[in-house]
């Protein structure tokens, strides 16, 4: 579990990306430029911020040209309650040029049309037009680890309320903590560190493959002796051993696997519904309710005859019993 198809390097990596669980839904404030829109307009988008999320069927992704990585990854975040009550709180951009080139904006629209909609399946292509304004190349293959952060760095950046952004900061932000610990005196200090993605290994340290998950989750974190030239003054000795350690537990919220080769392949995302607690398969169009044995194995769903495997995986942070 968690290799991408292709031959393997010791550079590759398994991405995994976790996120908090801390929102609360708020009012919405409407924007002053909004009430230059028109009427109709001014109702839809109303809907769009007030609307529930999905509760009763997943919407499927057209794909309009090798946009199966996109709409995958464009599925893990707006299958993301908490962060669509950060989305349902921008500021609408005021004039229609702004409005074609804001992210967040577009991925508002497209929330609507999913919500708002009967048909099984959406478009995504005025918000894969705007992120071709930003070097987000169309009708090609991305890599999922590298879209989700692209995606999430325009998001944040093209957000205009500083809340907001703090929000959005506290949602998807890791923070690990790194103890350096002296061998000698075990005099301790502690560093804190935030990322987006964990990149685990693939290899040990003497190229084994790690079979599991599980294994490359031990390894990320196990201890390391730093030697030589990467020693740490020690305040008393001046030799330290650090060890990583995390005090919050995670769940798996969604799995975004790869088929096929590294150059020819195929995208699709396993989310879990937070508000069914349900597992689908979001295969572009076709949304399908899978088991979870289903998403274990990263082998689909029985009635798909091609091979998958978890590439990006995004865990939520469990709140504290």
């Amino acid at each position: 579990m968690g290799q991408r198809s292709g031959h393997q390097t010791r550079s590759k990596k398994l991405e995994l990306a976790l996120s908090k669980t801390m929102m609360t839904e708020e009012g919405v404030q409407n924007n002053k430029e909004e009430a230059k829109e028109p009427k109709a307009k001014e109702q839809r988008l109303t809907s769009v911020f007030g609307v529930a999320d999905l509760k009763n069927e997943a919407i499927g992704l057209y794909n309009i040209g090798q946009s199966c990585c996109l709409n995958s990854v464009l599925q893990v975040f707006l299958m993301n309650t908490h962060f669509t009550g950060i989305l349902r709180r921008i500021t609408v951009p005021p004039s229609p040029v702004q409005k074609r080139k804001d992210v967040p904006y577009q991925m508002l629209l497209l929330l609507e049309a999913m919500q708002c909609g009967k048909q099984k399946a959406v478009s995504p292509t005025a918000l894969a037009f705007c992120l071709s304004e930003y070097r987000v190349k169309l009708f090609v293959q991305h890599d999922a680890a590298q879209l989700f952060l692209t995606l999430w760095n325009l998001i944040k950046r093209q957000m205009k309320k500083p809340e907001l952004v703090e929000e959005l900061g506290d949602l998807y932000t890791i923070c690990v903590q790194e103890h350096l610990a002296c061998q000698k005196c075990s005099f301790e200090t502690k560093r804190n560190s935030s990322m987006l993605t964990l990149p685990l290994p693939m290899l040990d340290s003497n190229s084994h493959m790690l079979k599991t998950l599980e294994d490359c989750l031990q390894y990320f974190f196990l201890p390391e002796e730093l030697t030589d030239h990467n020693m740490c003054f020690c305040e008393q000795c001046g030799r330290e051993t650090p060890f990583l350690q995390a005090a919050w537990q995670y769940e798996l919220f969604a799995v975004v696997a790869h088929s096929g080769s590294t150059n020819c392949g195929h995208y699709c995302a396993y989310i879990r519904s937070l508000t069914e607690c349900k597992w689908y398969c979001f295969n572009d169009s076709e949304v399908c309710q899978v088991s979870w044995d289903d998403v274990k194995c990263t082998y689909g769903h029985s009635n798909l005859h091609w091979g998958e495997t978890a590439y990006l995986l995004i865990y939520m942070k469990k709140h504290p019993q």
